[in-house]
C-alpha cells in the first residue's frame, strides 16, 4: 500500500564510490529534488553512498525509518560493484527473481547492434519480488517501483540520460497523482552590496512573522562571494495562492532591503545589467586589470549581448594602461596602478576610445602577493563613467585570488546596474513586470 499524499516526504540516495571522490559530482540528486518539489513532495534529506552492499542496505533502512519515499539512483549496472538491487533486497527482506522477459529484451538490444549479450548482463534482470519494472528505452538497466509496508522505494539508473526520462514518467504517471493537492512554489531574491549578516539583520524581523501566515512562507539565506540570496518557498493548494503569498513576501523584503535587491525573477546580475543597457539603447566598454577580462566575459555570457557590449580591454601592465587607454605614466608613478585616479582614468579612456555611452574600469591586487600596508591584498578600485557623470569606489575583498577577482567583477557589474537605474530614474530592481 502506497502512502497517502498528505504524508509523502522523500529522501534521495545517490549510489557510486566515484561520487565520493573529487573527480565526479552528484548532479542526479539536484534534478530529482527539483522534480519532486515541482509536484509538492519535500525532500527531507539526501546522501551519497559508496558501492558497498552493507552500507547501502543500512542507508536504505535508515531512510525508510524517516520518510515515506526513498529514491535510489545508480548501481543498477551489470558489474560486481553495481549492488543497489542486492542492497535494497536486503533492506526490505525480499528475494530477487530473474525476469526472463527482461533477459530477452537485453539479448535483443545487443543483437540489434550485432553483438552477443555478455552473461553478466543477466544481473540487470534481477527484480525485487513484488516490484514493478520501470522500462528503460535509453539503456540496459530497468528501474523498479516497490511498495513496502506503506512506504515507496524507487530504483533509477545512474546515467542522467537514462535516469531523467525514467523519473519524468514516474513523476507524471505515479508520483504526481499521489502528491495531488498542494505544491511547492518558490521565489529567489538576489542581493549585492551587503554582507550576509547585514541582510539577516534587516530581513529576519520581516520573515520571522511569516510562520503565522496561511500558508506560511519558509526562508533560507545563502551566501556566496559578492552575493546573498534569499530563497522563499510556500506550500499552497493553488498556483494563485502560492504566487500571491510569495509576491507579498517579496514586497515586504524589498521594502527593507531597497535597491540592494537586484533580481526577484531569477536573473543573474549580468542579465540584469544587459537588460538595462538594452532598454536605454546604450553600449558599454570595459577596462580591466586585476579581473583579466572577467567583467566583459560575464556580460558576454548573455545571449544577444552584442547589442550592448562594444569591447573589452585587458590592460594588465602599466604600459598597456598607457598605450591602450591613454592613462598618463606620471599618474601611475604618483598614485600607483592600483588607485582611484588610475581606475577612473581607465574608465574614461575606455569610454572615449570606444565611443560608447558607459564604461567601467577595474584595477586591484588579487594576490596572493603584491599587497602593502596601505593597499593590502584584496584592494580593488572600480570606476564607472557615463555622459551624466562618474563614480569611483574602493573595495577590500577577502579570500584568495579567484575569489577576489570574482567579487571585483560582481562589484563592477553592480555599480553599472546602480548607475543605469539612476540614469533611468527607476530606483527599482529587475523583477517581474519591470
Amino acid at each position: 500500500m502506497a502512502p497517502s499524499s498528505r504524508s509523502l516526504r522523500a529522501e534521495i540516495l545517490a549510489v557510486g564510490s566515484e561520487l565520493l571522490t573529487p573527480f565526479r559530482s552528484d548532479t542526479n540528486s539536484l534534478f530529482i529534488t527539483s522534480r519532486l518539489n515541482d509536484i509538492g513532495i519535500p525532500v527531507a534529506g539526501k546522501a551519497v553512498v559508496a558501492d558497498r552492499r552493507e552500507d547501502l542496505a543500512a542507508a536504505v533502512g535508515l531512510a525508510l525509518g524517516r520518510v515515506e519515499l526513498v529514491v535510489v539512483t545508480g548501481g543498477l549496472g551489470p558489474t560486481d560493484d553495481d549492488v543497489t538491487r542486492e542492497a535494497v533486497a536486503e533492506a526490505l527482506g525480499r528475494p530477487l527473481d530473474e525476469d526472463p522477459e527482461i533477459v530477452e529484451r537485453l539479448r535483443a538490444r545487443f543483437a540489434a547492434r550485432g553483438l552477443e549479450m555478455p552473461d553478466i548482463n543477466r544481473r540487470q534482470a534481477r527484480i525485487l519480488r513484488g516490484a514493478e519494472v520501470l522500462p528503460n528505452p535509453n539503456g540496459t538497466a530497468p528501474g523498479q517501483w516497490v511498495e513496502h509496508e506503506g512506504r515507496l522505494v524507487v530504483l533509477l539508473p545512474g546515467p542522467p540520460r537514462e535516469m531523467r526520462p525514467m523519473l519524468e514518467r514516474v513523476v507524471g504517471e505515479r508520483l504526481g497523482p499521489l502528491a495531488a493537492g498542494a505544491r511547492i512554489y518558490r521565489r529567489v531574491l538576489k542581493i549585492a552590496g551587503r554582507t550576509e549578516s547585514h541582510v539577516e539583520q534587516l530581513a529576519q524581523p520581516v520573515y520571522s512573522n511569516w510562520e503565522r501566515w496561511k500558508p506560511p512562507v519558509a526562508t533560507s539565506i545563502l551566501a556566496s562571494p559578492g552575493q546573498i540570496e534569499l530563497h522563499l518557498s510556500v506550500r499552497a493548494e493553488t498556483p494563485e495562492a502560492g504566487e500571491s503569498t510569495l509576491a507579498r513576501a517579496v514586497d515586504e523584503l524589498q521594502a527593507v532591503l531597497g535597491s540592494d535587491v537586484y533580481s526577484t525573477d531569477g536573473r543573474s546580475l549580468e542579465e540584469v545589467v544587459g537588460g538595462l543597457l538594452r532598454a536605454r539603447e546604450w553600449r558599454a566598454a570595459t577596462a580591466e586589470s586585476c579581473t583579466g577580462g572577467l567583467v566583459c566575459s560575464r556580460l558576454t555570457d548573455v545571449a544577444g549581448s552584442s547589442d550592448y557590449v562594444e569591447r573589452g580591454v585587458v590592460c594588465y601592465s602599466n604600459r598597456a594602461k598607457t598605450e591602450l587607454l591613454g592613462v598618463a605614466p606620471e599618474m601611475i608613478l604618483e598614485y600607483g596602478a592600483v588607485s582611484k585616479p588610475v581606475g577612473l582614468a581607465m574608465a574614461v579612456g575606455a569610454r572615449e576610445r570606444a565611443r560608447v555611452d558607459i564604461a567601467v574600469g577595474v584595477t586591484g591586487i588579487a594576490g596572493p602577493g603584491g599587497g602593502t600596508e596601505q593597499k593590502p591584498v584584496g584592494t580593488v578600485f572600480v570606476a564607472v563613467v557615463w555622459a551624466g557623470g562618474q563614480v569611483v569606489e574602493r573595495f577590500r575583498f577577502p579570500g584568495g585570488r579567484e575569489q577576489v577577482k570574482f567579487q571585483a567583477s560582481q562589484a563592477a557589474l553592480n555599480m553599472l546596474r546602480r548607475v543605469m537605474e539612476r540614469a533611468a530614474g527607476s530606483g527599482g530592481v529587475a523583477g517581474e513586470g519591470r
